[in-house]
């Protein structure tokens, strides 16, 4: 395709080649940029490497999309964290054998949650979520718990809380996988918009927890969607041993 330019070359320099050399996709967020300025930055990625993944997407550029790549691209559109993907027609990730769990305390922090669970995928990764087991009904958080860590058996799980931000901790208390803290701006009053999450999770003193910023759903994905595919890099590698150990016995 021969797009035209509508961007001069310091207004954006898109990382093409960030996946191969980082293992997280470069990903556009689109909240603070015009219309204009996130398509071109689309078209551009479309055109290299045959995926664009936009975040935080405003309803008018949530409307252009849906026309703009028409007859040219699929347009995967995610509603609660709107964010989209717009690929080649047949194209998807390649699958890793990474398992990420995501989990939330409220149906609230959803929209954080599926972000984060969007990057896993476009990393290649499983995903399993589970949803509104926060500490206000603890008894519901036993079984879907019990589910991805010994059956699933994830590399590593994404807890997404607002308000006190207590489910990550009491979650990294109990299980032998890396817990990734996201604070979400759920709640009220001092402490509110995610800061009295955040601190909470900050303040954990329970081993194996990492926290990201409020609300970044992305930065929570990347770095489990990192963990997990090394940990899948490490079973294949074993299995492979395992094949040639056997083959020469």
């Amino acid at each position: 395709m021969n797009w035209s330019s509508t961007l001069g070359p310091e207004a954006a320099r898109p990382d093409f080649d960030r996946q191969a050399r980082k293992g997280v996709p470069e990903v556009i967020s689109a909240e603070r940029k015009t219309a204009e300025q996130s398509l071109e930055i689309a078209r551009r990625f479309l055109e290299r490497t045959g995926r664009a993944i936009l975040s935080r997407v405003p309803p008018e550029l949530e409307a252009r999309l849906r026309t703009e790549f028409e007859g040219q691209a699929e347009v995967e559109w995610l509603q609660a964290p709107r964010a989209a993907i717009v690929r080649r027609p047949g194209l998807r990730p390649l699958h890793t054998g990474g398992r990420v769990g995501v989990i939330t305390a409220g149906t609230s922090d959803v929209p954080w949650a599926e972000e984060a669970a969007l990057l896993c995928r476009e990393m290649g990764c499983d995903v399993h979520s589970v949803y509104d087991v926060g500490v206000a009904g603890l008894h519901r958080l036993w079984e879907p718990l019990r589910h991805v860590i010994e059956e699933v058996q994830v590399d590593v799980l994404i807890v997404a809380a607002g308000m006190d931000g207590a489910l990550p901790s009491v979650i990294s208390g109990l299980v032998d996988v890396p817990v990734i803290g996201l604070p979400t701006s759920v709640g009220y009053g001092l402490g509110g918009r995610g800061k009295a999450a955040l601190l909470s999770m900050l303040q954990t003193c329970s081993p194996g927890m990492a926290v990201v910023n409020i609300d970044n759903g992305i930065g929570a994905g990347a770095m489990a969607g990192l963990i997990a595919n090394r940990a899948a890099a490490a079973r294949a590698a074993d299995k492979t041993d395992s094949a040639d150990d056997a083959e020469k016995s």
